[in-house]
């Protein structure tokens, strides 16, 4: 069984911005502004719009599509070193991506006084603010990049608040979240908003073919083959339309394995069978199922189901599930989704999930 991990922004992330999201750089950078606000959902490439923006904004040489990818401020930021550019991520995040922490908190994880922060700490953005302060190294901008935004907590986004309404000499922000509504009023009315453009499906698609093609001819003799068309697909479709989400999915190098478990699902959950779940984190489960019980009620409805393909779903002939049982178990899903990250037994969990999923999905 292969783990469907979360998708997230990844360090491999491809050297050119998908068309649809260079359409929106290359807008951006036409408008004036010294904070951008990038807002939608999981998987439409804020981050990386964001750090395009940012890279275009402190490159040497810009272009109307944004950096050079040649000059030295370009290659500063290719390598997480540049002195002109904040990343304010939560610790976890930049870890995963290997932006440097500064050398106390490195230090402090180093030493294992603590764990890495899932939030943006009240330090970091105190940093970030005496950052906007310093003269520049190179350049006329300085660029502070804050994702994911929601991850700030009042304390935080209060911290940051001033400089970003009135930012000292040429410093510029950009905020990317997935979670806009969870920002202050105050942080949302102080930055120009652009709502990120979600993609046309088939043509998502043909990039993700394109990025699986490239990185097959560049991996070794025993990496795992690119997902085929097919795969790619389902993939996509399990995303949700979301390129992005669908990406990291594929660069982990099992995206075919991933897309048939994926497919094998739904019919797994409906005869109870545990051992589907058997290597996926909680949370991950967790958010699978969600999409199984969101389709199961639109099929029920009549409409088209967005995260399985309807063939992969269990037959009307043998689940007839009501919208009681379905409401129910979405109630369910969602309370268990905001305490997924407590110390639950695992293998007791999941075979608790199945269970209620089973009971669901064959209830008249």
């Amino acid at each position: 069984m292969t783990v469907v991990t979360t998708p997230s922004p990844s360090v491999s992330a491809p050297s050119c911005l998908a068309p649809w999201l260079q359409t929106q750089l290359t807008s951006l950078l036409l408008q004036r502004g010294h904070a951008w606000l990038l807002s939608g959902p999981s998987g439409l490439g804020q981050f990386e719009v964001a750090l395009a923006l940012a890279k275009a904004w402190l490159c040497e040489k810009p272009t109307a599509k944004g950096a050079c990818g040649a000059c030295s401020s370009c290659h500063a930021v290719d390598v997480h070193t540049h002195a002109d550019l904040c990343m304010l991520l939560p610790e976890t995040l930049s870890l995963k991506l290997g932006w440097p922490l500064d050398e106390k908190t490195q230090d402090d994880l180093d030493s294992k006084k603590r764990k890495p922060s899932k939030e943006i700490k009240v330090d970091a953005a105190r940093e970030a603010v005496s950052f906007t302060q310093f003269t520049r190294s190179r350049g006329t901008t300085k660029v502070v990049l804050v994702f994911p935004a929601e991850r700030m907590n009042v304390i935080t986004a209060n911290t940051l608040l001033k400089t970003l309404e009135e930012p000292p000499g040429a410093v510029k922000f950009v905020l990317a979240t997935e979670a806009a509504h969870q920002l202050l009023p105050t942080i949302r009315s102080r930055c120009l908003g652009h709502m990120m453009v979600w993609p046309n499906f088939d043509d998502a698609l043909e990039w993700l073919q394109t990025v699986s093609r490239s990185a097959g001819e560049g991996s070794d003799k025993k990496a795992i083959k690119p997902p085929s068309v097919a795969e790619l697909r389902t993939l996509l479709v399990a995303a949700g339309g979301r390129p992005a989400d669908a990406l990291a999915w594929i660069q982990s190098g099992q995206g075919g394995l991933i897309a048939q478990s994926w497919q094998a699902l739904p019919k797994a959950m409906a005869r109870g069978d545990a051992s589907a779940l058997a290597d996926w984190a909680l949370s991950e489960a967790v958010d699978a199922l969600q999409k199984l019980c969101h389709d199961m009620w639109v099929v029920k409805s009549g409409a088209e189901p967005r995260f399985f393909n309807l063939a992969d779903l269990p037959p009307a002939s043998s689940v007839i599930t009501s919208s009681y049982a379905l409401a129910a178990w979405a109630k369910e899903l969602s309370a268990t989704a905001r305490s997924v990250e407590h110390p639950y037994n695992p293998g007791l969990m999941l075979e608790s999930l199945t269970s209620r999923a089973k009971i669901a999905l064959n209830s008249a």
